[in-house]
């Protein structure tokens, strides 16, 4: 069962299970809110609910038949966290108590829990590891490192099968375009200005979408219960190195970029180290420069029906 399947990492997660064993059979939970989308499972073979993680009727509805639960369902925008904080607990906190207690009811044999490398904050040096302490920064890393306690606690008081994922950030086909990959394409297509927060230094450790996909499968598959493992692609850039690539890409000037005011608690940078994860066997399969440019060809032949969610942002 996967919840937040309709989104943008989770229905690549779909997609890639259901190619690599297509003897599972797939249960999509998903509460289709904006950033979800169906057109993101088209030609799939799978069951589908649409429902929300915080509602107990829901999630039964969907666990009580499953052997393994990969959730990916929360809401992940940093500057909607900003100014709607608490569905982002609602979602990432709540939500997550919800499928913990659904895990100790039924007889669920693995608990994946999606996270991110927000829930570290800040590193001037260096990378984070699994040991590291947790010091999130907006409200959207402090609902998702919640969510993270509360796996780890539950795992420590009822032993329940739990293990938690951390990754870098995704990038890669049916995002959302409030992001800022999807975002700046989308707007450099139609000559608009791309606005770079502050001064544009911010560094992001990129990671295609598919081989974030392969790691939470390596994970689900060969990971030690009760553990967190980091999932990072090994691709430092910052906000104005990414922003003057797909300008370069798509043929358009740099008199496009708009420097804003920066947004609140904006973390410098964010590395992880994913050693702990490539023991398993997993390693990045992508080169960056090749992902980028797969994400920007399909965005382009996708323009005309994401443009429109990109006007209402």
């Amino acid at each position: 069962m996967i919840t937040g399947g309709a989104g943008f990492i989770g229905s690549n997660f779909v997609h890639y299970i259901a190619q690599k064993y297509p003897d599972y059979e797939i249960t999509v939970l998903d509460k289709l809110t904006y950033a979800g989308d169906m057109t993101n499972l088209e030609g799939l073979d799978i069951n589908f609910i649409k429902g929300d993680i915080a509602s107990v009727d829901d999630a039964s509805l969907a666990m009580k038949d499953a052997d393994m639960v990969v959730n990916f369902a929360a809401e992940t925008h940093v500057d909607k966290s900003i100014t709607d904080p608490a569905s982002f607990v609602k979602s990432d906190v709540l939500g997550t108590q919800n499928l913990l207690e659904l895990v100790r009811k039924y007889d669920i044999e693995r608990y994946i829990q999606i996270s991110t490398d927000e829930v570290y904050g800040s590193i001037m040096e260096g990378s984070f590891k699994e040991t590291d302490n947790i010091d999130p920064s907006s409200p959207y890393s402090a609902s998702k490192a919640g969510g993270d306690l509360l796996v780890n606690a539950y795992y420590k008081t009822y032993d329940i099968p739990v293990i938690i994922t951390r990754s870098s950030n995704n990038f890669g086909p049916r995002q959302f375009p409030e992001k800022l990959i999807p975002l700046f394409i989308l707007k450099a297509l139609h000559d608009e200005k791309l606005p770079v927060y502050g001064d544009g230094q911010n560094v992001r450790d990129w990671i295609y979408v598919e081989d974030n996909c392969a790691g939470v499968d390596t994970v689900l598959h060969k990971g030690k219960l009760g553990e967190v493992y980091n999932i990072g692609g090994g691709n430092e850039k910052n906000n104005m190195e990414i922003t003057k690539l797909i300008l370069e890409k798509l043929g358009k000037p740099e008199s496009l970029i708009q420097h804003v005011d920066d947004r609140l608690g904006h973390d410098r940078r964010y590395s992880l180290d994913a050693s702990k994860t490539k023991k398993l066997g997993w390693t990045p399969q992508w080169k960056f420069e090749d992902a980028m440019e797969k994400t920007v060809q399909w965005y382009k032949a996708n323009s005309e029906r994401l443009y429109k969610a990109v006007q209402t942002l």
